[in-house]
């Protein structure tokens, strides 16, 4: 490749760590060039971001660097921190995977764009509000002029990620480097950030650094594709190349972790576990010093559904859709302003805590993220075995035998009990997680986001995971997700969210087949590119 932007010459990277080093990256290459997006492929710990990071020298003090990082012709690794500087934010630029995280949730919009180009550009005054203006309007941010006093808080995912996006071009940089921008986004938003940053890399003749292990992404944005695994880049080509003929058994197996089959279908005469009936949930909009109700949230409106042993409704839509909120409602979670629901053939919308308590041992629910909801400081088996001591299920038997046997029912080694979350991988974590709603031996589930976190290899195998759960057990799932693929996998029957409204439901194969709503088909669109085109 002649001149190219960016060139990474045999890059290794170790970590300070336990008295020791950890070698994160192992002699990595590559180069990107003008005007081209190559993506850097692999699963979580591959040593992507590590690799990204480098070449601007972002990585901490107890990072060790060895080899070339050129951009432009001159030498990143060991250059002093001034010449960084003047790198950094201005000719190579980065947008991040969690925007929330990024922007300062104490400033404005415009406060934190303002600084960037204040620092970088020198502007003042009326100029450096006319440039974010002209920057959130280039990124998509509808009415930006009545946006810029907006708090992160007060944006939406896919409007926080275009300010991340706007912040990054604020100095009109040569490279972006875009490190997962649109993993924790729904699959409509992420269709228009990755249609954005392409218009962005025509007009503004950008070259791009796309990190992500999600290789249907790469397929629509990349040029070439560099496939990393344990740190070291395995294999690299053009994009079509690797994608027609992949040589590397690890890029084989990416490439075919794709969610297939279907679900096994619902026994006959199968048992209703829980429905509702017009549920509505509406949270009151209180102002004033008495707190008067002036308005309402109209979180769930009018739903209603219902879900059989062995059957998965699966729940889609966009973020605030009001899928979670309507799955807390049927399990009474939630209060609901009004309807009926019904959990395996009681009326259950106006009992009681202590008459719903002998019920909440039979309704579990999975998170998206298991890292979050599971406790630092208990162990693996206290965890899994807190529920039988709250809800005093088999008081006689021997908890770490049955913790043993749920841990090996979902794939954990039970030997590991005694050790703690950090200790495991993330899919690891989630299947811990199921294990201990499994434990209980519920009748209905809700797995809420349950795979949007994990790696693609890990998506596949948590799905075979719940599948064969589900036809051992009889389990009723409520499984929420914005990721279509997963949910046509997973599911009997969908129910489709829009604002709080429940815009189409039926049998799986036809919402996916030949969707009636305007909606539906945009999600579908989304999601299925390629099947959209071919059509």
């Amino acid at each position: 490749m002649s001149d190219p932007v960016l060139e990474v010459r045999d890059l290794h990277v170790r970590f300070a760590q336990d008295g020791g080093l950890v070698h994160a990256v192992r002699g990595v290459s590559f180069a990107v060039g003008r005007g081209e997006t190559v993506a850097l492929v692999g699963e979580s710990g591959s040593g992507k971001s590590v690799t990204a990071l480098s070449t601007v020298q972002l990585l901490g003090d107890t990072a060790r660097v060895e080899g070339s990082v050129r951009y432009e012709g001159r030498e990143m690794v060991g250059a002093p921190e001034r010449d960084l500087r003047r790198v950094r934010g201005n000719d190579i630029s980065f947008i991040f995977q969690e925007p929330m995280t990024s922007l300062n949730p104490l400033h404005t919009i415009e406060t934190q764009l303002r600084e960037s180009i204040e620092l970088h550009q020198g502007l003042r005054g009326d100029a450096v509000q006319a440039r974010i203006v002209e920057l959130l309007n280039r990124v998509g941010i509808r009415n930006a002029e009545d946006r810029l006093g907006a708090y992160p808080h007060q944006l939406s995912g896919g409007q926080r990620q275009r300010v991340m996006i706007a912040m990054a071009l604020a100095n009109g940089p040569e490279l972006l480097i875009a490190d997962e921008p649109t993993t924790a986004l729904d699959v409509t938003i992420q269709a228009q950030i990755l249609d954005l940053l392409a218009d962005l890399k025509r007009d503004e003749g950008l070259s791009m650094l796309f990190i992500t292990h999600d290789l249907a992404i790469v397929r629509r944005i990349a040029d070439r594709v560099c496939v990393m695994q344990g740190g070291q880049i395995v294999e690299q080509g053009p994009a079509a190349e690797i994608f027609a003929r992949p040589q590397h058994p690890y890029t084989q197996k990416l490439l075919a972790a794709e969610q297939t089959g279907l679900p096994t279908p619902v026994p006959a005469g199968a048992e209703t576990v829980a429905e509702a009936e017009s549920l509505r949930v509406w949270f009151p909009i209180q102002r004033g010093f008495l707190k008067r109700t002036v308005g309402h949230v109209k979180a769930v409106n009018d739903a209603t559904l219902a879900v059989r042993a062995g059957e998965t409704l699966g729940i889609v839509g966009e973020s605030g859709s009001g899928k979670t909120t309507l799955a807390l409602a049927v399990m009474r979670l939630l209060p609901a302003t009004s309807g009926r629901i019904v959990f395996l053939g009681q009326s259950i919308e106006r009992l009681g805590q202590r008459e719903l308590r002998p019920l909440r041992r039979q309704m579990q629910i999975v998170f998206q993220d298991p890292y979050g909801s599971l406790s630092p400081r208990m162990t693996v088996g206290e965890i899994i075995a807190e529920g039988l001591g709250v809800h005093g299920v088999e008081p006689g038997r021997d908890r770490r035998g049955m913790v043993a046997e749920v841990m090996g029912e979902v794939g954990l080694d039970p030997a590991t009990m005694d050790r703690y979350p950090h200790e495991f991988s993330g899919g690891q974590r989630q299947r811990i997680a199921i294990a201990r709603a499994l434990v209980l031996k519920p009748r209905l589930m809700v797995l809420d986001e349950p795979t949007s976190a994990l790696d693609m290899t890990v998506q596949v195998q948590i799905v075979q995971l719940l599948r064969g759960l589900q036809q051992r057990h009889g389990l009723a799932f409520l499984f929420i997700s914005h990721d279509l693929k997963v949910i046509r996998a997973m599911s009997h029957r969908v129910l489709v969210m829009k604002d709080g409204d429940v815009v189409e439901q039926g049998p799986a194969a036809e919402v996916f087949g030949a969707p009636r709503s305007d909606y539906t088909r945009t999600l579908m669109a989304a999601a299925f590119p390629a099947a959209q085109a071919a059509e």
